[in-house]
């Protein structure tokens, strides 16, 4: 299965999360379906991950959303926590039992 698939209940016509998915498997896809917006050359502050997040959900969460981005490691951040990168080795569909 496809993992936009497993969302794609989740999402609006524009392709933005309506719901935080509560299954393990449905959220880990919606964290690599939301980790495809980050450019891997780009530092982000803090305020620039919650707008971005903003723009594809329409629930009004993005510091959850950015802290389980950050905790299964499709962001990294500065010790301080003023700086994130999308995460320099993020785990596979695979390591994460997803296919």
């Amino acid at each position: 299965m496809d993992l936009i698939e497993l969302i794609r209940p989740f999402l609006d016509k524009e392709g933005r999360l309506t719901a935080f998915p509560s299954k393990r498997k449905k959220k880990i896809a919606a964290f690599f379906y939301l980790s495809g917006f980050f450019s891997p050359d780009t530092v982000y502050s803090e305020k620039e991950v919650n707008e971005l997040l903003k723009q594809h959900h329409t629930f009004s969460d993005p510091a959850t959303l950015r802290r389980e981005l950050y905790d299964y490691g499709f962001l990294d951040r500065t010790r301080d926590g003023k700086e994130y990168t999308l995460g320099a080795a993020p785990p596979s569909p695979e390591e994460l039992g997803l296919l």
